[in-house]
């Protein structure tokens, strides 16, 4: 995890959104970090948002495009998959990356994809905006929803 690269984030204007930051439950401890960042992200740009968990990341797909049909502007798309010892990681890696890719176009909205794959669990503790993290994803994932929404809104006039 080098870092290099990274967006520059903050100062996102989010007046006037809708968000919806969708959460698995499992690995609580890295989850509520994302959640916490994503939560911050969003004060922060002004957005107005609301928390809905469900199961685990397999299910975020459906709980974001439910959100879109409720009206939301954005959704913010939080989990943590943990590589094991059978090919269940792939398997729930892909459909969650292909079923949030698939609601975001068919929707015409963003979904910020703040679904970790990891190998082990400190990755996730590395990268969940606790205290002692080398980065916080939730945030970034909110941040890249809002200015995501803001080029579409520019785009559609």
């Amino acid at each position: 995890m080098s870092g290099k690269g990274a967006p520059i984030t903050g100062d996102a204007d989010g007046t006037g959104l809708e968000v919806v930051i969708v959460a698995g439950t499992w690995h609580d401890v890295i989850t509520d970090g994302l959640i916490a960042g994503a939560q911050r992200a969003l004060d922060a740009a002004g957005a107005r948002w609301q928390l809905v968990r469900v199961p685990g990341s397999f299910e975020l797909a459906v709980a974001a495009q439910a959100a879109f049909a409720g009206g939301a502007d954005a959704v913010v798309a939080l989990g943590v998959i943990i590589r094991g010892g059978t090919p269940h990681f792939e398997y729930v890696a892909s459909a969650t990356t292909v079923g949030l890719t698939r609601v975001a176009l068919d929707a015409g909205k963003p979904v910020g994809f703040g679904v970790l794959t990891l190998d082990d669990e400190q990755q996730g503790l590395d990268r969940a905006g606790l205290a002692g993290s080398q980065e916080d994803k939730g945030a970034e994932a909110a941040d890249a929803a809002v200015r995501t929404a803001a080029v579409l809104r520019q785009l559609r006039g």
